[in-house]
């Protein structure tokens, strides 16, 4: 075989790939657009209504966003329930909704590397390797969720009730992971998830990283603080508490750390407080 034959092969065997590329990329494209396009039922929006209260906060032009965005979310994703949990619509769109909130910046692939989330009844027990001396110290715990790198998300739903009962105190277990997600689609967690350009990077890292050591001091002072202090265990929790704190306190975190907020609203291109101070008044 010549080599200008050789190199022709190799080529077109290039060509064929990048080609399978652009296919697969337009099919999930023509796909997902199909499923935006679908209705949604009505009582889907009454358990939205029901299972997280800031859906009824949101502009209309964004109720009709997140339930588009859902409708991918819900086809693309397994849900599989724990322990004898039955997976119903009411859990899905419970997961679902808040999780898709964090998408509307249309930066994120619909958590693309996620396929599986394990619903367990309870707080559900996980391995744990922590330092110990001159060693590690293995041991389990108990938690309410966890995000992996690759593929899964796990949550407790009797915390995700909890969040729904006590709606604005600033945990919320969805939300938390799924930041998680966001932070773990360009590799391990650090608190950096992807941004729109290297000016983005650089701000995010200076804002972040002035707030991230505040709240550490903070909590070492045992000062009172606006973000849970889990979120100065490292800068990868920060940015999952900053996220809750964000669309669950967004008033509170405003006034407490107005160059965070605004960050984080740069980055989401959503602005909660905005909603909240305008569903109010129009409540009253």
């Amino acid at each position: 075989m010549s080599n200008e034959l050789k190199f022709l092969i190799v080529v077109l065997a290039i060509c064929l790939a990048i080609a399978g590329i652009w296919g697969q990329a337009f099919l999930r494209y023509r796909r997902r657009e199909r499923l935006k396009r679908k209705i949604f039922p009505p009582y889907w929006i009454a358990i939205l209504e029901d299972r997280f209260p800031l859906y009824q906060c949101l502009p209309e032009p964004l109720k009709r966003k997140l339930q588009s965005y859902i409708q991918v979310f819900l086809a693309e994703k397994n849900f599989i329930g724990c322990n004898g949990l039955q997976i119903t619509d009411e859990i899905k769109l419970a997961i679902a909704s808040p999780a898709c909130l964090l998408l509307l910046h249309e930066r994120a692939d619909y958590f693309a590397p996620l396929k599986d989330i394990f619903v367990y009844p309870t707080a559900f027990l996980s391995p744990s390797i922590s330092p110990f001396g001159d060693s590690y110290l293995e041991s389990v715990e108990a938690k309410s969720g966890e995000s992996w790198q690759k593929g899964l998300v796990v949550l407790s739903w009797e915390h995700i009730e909890r969040d729904r009962l006590h709606w604005q105190d600033g945990h919320h277990v969805i939300l938390h992971e799924f930041a998680h997600q966001l932070d773990q689609e360009n590799g391990a967690a650090n608190g950096v998830p992807t941004l729109e350009n290297k000016a983005a990077y650089s701000q995010w890292s200076k804002v972040l990283s002035r707030e991230y050591r505040q709240l550490c001091s903070q909590v070492e002072r045992g000062q009172k603080t606006a973000i849970d202090e889990y979120g100065a265990t490292n800068p990868a929790e920060f940015f999952a508490v900053a996220t809750e704190t964000f669309f669950e306190k967004p008033n509170a975190l405003k006034a407490a750390h107005p160059e965070l907020y605004e960050e984080l609203k740069s980055y989401y291109k959503l602005d909660p407080s905005f909603w909240l101070e305008t569903h109010f008044k129009a409540a009253f």
